[in-house]
Formats: C-alpha cells, sequence, structure tokens
C-alpha cells in the first residue's frame, strides 16, 4: 500500500499503473466510511495477490489531487476509489462498499490469476528468445496460451515463432482455434495470410518459371501472386509487396481484394512492437492524472510501403 502525494503521484500512481492496475483509495481520517472500507481494501489487496495495487489518499493533505479526481467523477463526497491503468484513470466507486461489491468492481478491470500467469510465461519466452533459446521461448508460449487461450499477445508471438522456424503443421493447430472469429485480432489475421503463403509456397512454380510467365504477361495476375506468396512464406516482405503493388495498380478488385488483403497482412507483421509500458512512461513536472499514449515506433520501410498502397488505392 502506498501513500500518494505530489511528489510521488507520477511514479507511484501513473507510472506504476502502466505495469499492473493501482486502486486509488481517496480518504480522510474525520471519515466515517473511509474507516469502514480501508480494511476491506486492505484484504482485497491481499486476496488478489499482486493483480493490483492498493494506493491510499488523504484529501485533507492533498486537496488538489482530491479535487482534480473528485471534478473528474464528478463527486463530492469521499471514500472515492478511483481505479488506474496504463497511466489512465478508467473507473471509479463512492461510498464504502460491501466487499463482494468492490470483488464485482475488481474484476471488471483487474486481470484474472490466469491471464497474470499467461503473461509472466510470455515474458520470460520473450526474455528466452532474445537470448536466443528459441525451443525453450516456444515451450513457455505454448504454455501461455494454454492456461488463457484468450491471450492474443501470446498466441501471437507463438505463431510468428513457429512460422518463422516453417513449422507450418504446428502453427495451422495454434490459429484453428480462432481463425473462425468474426473479429479476429488483425495481428492474428496476419499470421493467417502468412501461413496460406506457406501453404501455397509448397506448391508453387519455381522462381524463374514464374518471372518468365511475368516477363511474357504483366497481367498474369495468377503468377504474379504465386510469386509474392513465395517470398511472403520465405519472409521477404518487400520483394512480396512489391509483388502485389503491381496488381493492386493495375486490378484493386482482383480475386476478391486478395492482393490488397495480402499486402496489409505483411505490414502487420513488419510493424514493431510497442515500446515496454515501463519504458513509454514519460515524467512530468507539474500534477496530470492522465498518462500519454504510448506510441508504436515509426519503421520507414513499413511506412514508405504504406505509402505506396495508399498512392495506389487512392
Amino acid at each position: 500500500m502506498q501513500a500518494i502525494t505530489l511528489n510521488n503521484l507520477q511514479a507511484d500512481l501513473i507510472e506504476a499503473s502502466m505495469q499492473q492496475p493501482v486502486l486509488l483509495d481517496i480518504w480522510a481520517p474525520w471519515c466515517g466510511p473511509c474507516k469502514q472500507l480501508g480494511p476491506v481494501l486492505e484484504r482485497l489487496e491481499t486476496a488478489y495477490a499482486g493483480r493490483f495495487v492498493l494506493a491510499k489518499l488523504n484529501a485533507d493533505e492533498q486537496p488538489e489531487i482530491a479535487g482534480q479526481l473528485s471534478q473528474m467523477f464528478g463527486v463530492r463526497s469521499i471514500p472515492l476509489c478511483v481505479l488506474f491503468k496504463d497511466g489512465q484513470p478508467v473507473d471509479g466507486f463512492v461510498g464504502a462498499l460491501p466487499e463482494a461489491e468492490v470483488r464485482a468492481f475488481l474484476d471488471k478491470h483487474v486481470p484474472s490469476a490466469d491471464e497474470v500467469a499467461a503473461e509472466e510465461e510470455a515474458l520470460a519466452a520473450e526474455e528466452l528468445m532474445a537470448e536466443g533459446d528459441t525451443e525453450s521461448a516456444l515451450g513457455k508460449l505454448q504454455e501461455a496460451v494454454a492456461i488463457n487461450p484468450a491471450n492474443d499477445n501470446a498466441r501471437y508471438d507463438y505463431l510468428r515463432a513457429l512460422l518463422a522456424m516453417g513449422r507450418l503443421d504446428d502453427a495451422k493447430r495454434i490459429f484453428e482455434p480462432v481463425a473462425g472469429n468474426m473479429l479476429l485480432d488483425a495481428r492474428l489475421a496476419a499470421c493467417g495470410a502468412w501461413i496460406a503463403a506457406q501453404e501455397a509456397a509448397a506448391k508453387a512454380r519455381s522462381a524463374a518459371d514464374l518471372t518468365a510467365a511475368i516477363a511474357a504477361n504483366k497481367r498474369d495476375f495468377d503468377a504474379r501472386f504465386e510469386l509474392a506468396q513465395s517470398h511472403f512464406a520465405a519472409q521477404r516482405y518487400t520483394e512480396a509487396m512489391d509483388e502485389l503493388l503491381e496488381i493492386i495498380m493495375r486490378d484493386k478488385a482482383w480475386h476478391d481484394e486478395a492482393a490488397r488483403k495480402t499486402y496489409v497482412a505483411i505490414l502487420e507483421l513488419m510493424k514493431k512492437p510497442a515500446p515496454a509500458k515501463a519504458e513509454a512512461a514519460a515524467a512530468k513536472g507539474t500534477l496530470e492524472v492522465a498518462g500519454k499514449m504510448v506510441a508504436t515506433p515509426s519503421d520507414p520501410v513499413v511506412d514508405a510501403y504504406r505509402r505506396k498502397l495508399s498512392m495506389a488505392l487512392f
């Protein structure tokens, strides 16, 4: 439990919430309901075993912060509890709620024990991958997906690693449970396109035959798409997009926009990951209860090919 003041607001509330949810309890020594709620929150912090952090703010000693949050939520009474996630206040409640209602509030925003375990496995896999221990990393990612099948981040990392190693059958098995999702995560959809490319590449004509076919007929889109799929399967991303762009410029709607969809999938796979939350939190010298948005790092190659696509489409 951390007492929040103007001096540590940024580090212990805003930046801390980039790592895990922080529940800020705004209270005062003279407040009877605050004295009832405080022990409930402390018990729950222990019971949730690190899935959220409890912070306390004395409204009498820190009126500026308390006033700003009270105004934001349109309330004048305490106790006021505000939940912070990713540097932002996202929800709150007023009054000494029963423990069951506080649990229900927390469960809307706090990761489950399985989600925390899966995230820990995924982070361990990232470290192992950086160390070059790919097989151990795959084991961690497999465990993360098994613990929490809804963890799209772990599933995406697992699929990428398998496909990069050419383990197509394993990748198809991991992709199959989400393949029919109507609102499929764009990264997972990109992995689906990569799977299709690897399947197509296994049956494709030789590069020399495809190049000859294209030279004989610039509008041989089947040959050009086949060549693009072979490049894509082998992670020759820019070569694949160059071929796809030729199709898009000549016939945007060819085969239900297959060239555009594949091009977009490649761009998605090429995107750099967003920086770690802890690194993304920037220090500020003035009171702000909302953190900065985390920007995905720019890649000049990705940016250039996005512009090419825009020009071809519009």
